[in-house]
């Protein structure tokens, strides 16, 4: 049975070229104390902005649990997600209210799941946007940071 730490830090972002266009994704996963245990990119496809950013969420929560059942901190720039997840706003798209689903469904996991709006400026968005970029030019990553995994001594780089 895997060790889990007690709470990770998850920001997110998807974008596409164009809307619609192709589209890709940016997962960046922190520790209590900031320090990276993955890194995740990739083409999603033809896709919208909004979707994106749910595919961003979605993939970024499926690689949290990996790390933690306890509590996921999630940080995106999409005040529309934030919102939707929140309760602030209202579904109106089937597309969009079927990606929620899946959300809701990866929450399941976790004692507690915190959503939180942060500006495109804030460091560690600009970081999964920079990885998004890599995507779209072709450069896939999926790392496990080994030094933060070798600190917590409870996992291996995949």
């Amino acid at each position: 049975m895997a060790n889990y730490i007690e709470e990770v830090k998850l920001y997110s972002d998807g974008g596409c070229r164009l809307n619609p266009g192709p589209g890709a994704i940016g997962v960046l996963i922190l520790d209590e104390v900031d320090g990276e245990l993955r890194r995740h990119c990739q083409v999603i496809g033809h896709t919208t902005n909004n979707r994106a950013e749910y595919r961003a969420l979605i993939k970024g929560l499926d690689l949290c649990a990996k790390y933690t059942r306890g509590r996921v901190y999630c940080f995106t720039d999409s005040q529309l997600v934030v919102n939707h997840m929140n309760g602030t706003w209202r579904l109106k798209d089937d597309g969009l209210r079927s990606l929620f689903h899946e959300v809701k469904q990866c929450e399941e996991v976790f004692q507690e799941v915190i959503y939180q709006h942060v500006p495109s400026t804030h460091p560690y968005i600009k970081k999964v946007d920079a990885l998004l970029n890599e995507a779209f030019q072709g450069r896939l990553v999926s790392d496990t940071t080994s030094r933060v995994a070798e600190k917590h001594n409870r996992f291996s780089p995949l």
